[in-house]
């Protein structure tokens, strides 16, 4: 059993289950069972039921009158959704970084995609997002925007959801040396201080990840569908 000593239990509670789906410990579509979790996470149902309330708002679980909660599944429509709102967001926290970072964070950036390089270099090319590399990148960007409802929105509200789909397509994702590529020219946009250039190079990235695991979902259902055959 694991006891949690914390002023805002729930919040912990929240951290600790996005961290479960996200990482897998809880499958997706599964039964949540509240008095398994009670135990589990040593709490009363109260705060455990005010965290799934939350998690429920994050899009990480459903709740259905007289059926119970369930870990969400994962859909195109959904991908889309959440992807074209990344897109729009991030596009203009990498155009305000252009002009709000400063020289100090844009050079702990170029260190960080030195470390992923190296990382890739030792690790036969494994996708750095096992480390969180690759959020660590995007975060900081978002960080370095200023803008506290950016901030918000996509460290909050979409974070564990895009973590989310990451995960669960990291198999069939495409060579990770071209995602640093496309890093590294971001950066180099932010640090020109261009940002309409940044912007742009960041909405390429971010749909091109989007098509790549909507392709990955796709085969991923092909695949389940041939496996009943």
């Amino acid at each position: 059993m694991t006891h949690i000593k914390s002023d805002t239990l729930s919040g912990d509670l929240v951290k600790r289950l996005t961290s479960a789906i996200v990482e897998g410990d809880m499958p997706l579509g599964s039964k949540i069972s509240e008095p398994e979790l009670a135990k589990r996470y040593g709490v009363s149902r109260g705060p455990l039921r005010e965290a799934l309330v939350k998690l429920e708002a994050l899009g990480l679980i459903t709740r259905t009158a007289n059926v119970g909660a369930r870990v969400v599944e994962l859909n195109i429509a959904d991908l889309l959704d959440t992807f074209t709102l990344r897109e729009a967001m991030e596009g203009m926290a990498a155009r305000l970084a252009a002009e709000l970072i400063s020289d100090e964070e844009i050079s702990n950036l170029y260190a960080l995609l030195e470390d992923h390089q190296a990382f890739l270099d030792s690790n036969q090319d494994e996708h750095y997002t096992s480390q969180h590399g690759n959020e660590d990148f995007h975060l900081r960007i978002i960080y370095a925007s200023q803008n506290q409802k950016l901030i918000r929105l996509l460290t909050q509200d979409l974070y564990a959801t895009i973590r989310m789909y990451r995960r669960h397509t990291a198999d069939s994702r495409s060579d990770p040396r071209q995602a640093l590529r496309e890093h590294k020219a971001i950066l180099d946009a932010i640090a020109n201080r261009e940002g309409d250039l940044a912007e742009l190079l960041m909405r390429r990235h971010i749909s091109r990840a989007a098509n790549l695991l909507k392709q990955a979902m796709m085969q991923d259902n092909k695949s389940q569908g041939n496996t009943g055959q």
